[in-house]
């Protein structure tokens, strides 16, 4: 495994703007402020294997969003469509509850 990724990071302002918001969000999805927290520390010439250890993840988890972020951008950071069916939801009665008769 190299020690230097291939995939450098550059950002422009405005992304680092972005991606600063959402590693301080605290009511954020936790896997969008880890995304963005690599993609930081990527930018700052960080190794994939100290943002694993420091995020508490794999080196490879950091491979795939690090080459994500570098060919596709902010949108790369995003979940993709899975296959499998969706999940399914049961109805909720009106009052909040499940409705029971006697």
């Amino acid at each position: 495994m190299p020690t230097q990724s291939p995939y450098r990071i550059e950002l422009a302002e405005e992304q680092r703007a972005i991606l600063d918001e959402r590693a301080r969000a605290h009511t954020a999805p936790y896997w969008e402020v880890v995304r963005a927290r690599i993609v930081l520390l990527a930018a700052e010439g960080t190794s994939n294997r100290e943002i694993a250890l420091g995020l508490d993840t794999t080196p490879q988890t950091v491979c795939k969003w690090r080459k994500r972020f570098y060919e596709e951008g902010l949108g790369g950071l995003e979940d993709r469509p899975r296959s499998g069916r969706p999940p399914v939801f049961s109805p909720r009665s009106e009052d909040g509850g499940e409705s029971h008769r006697l």
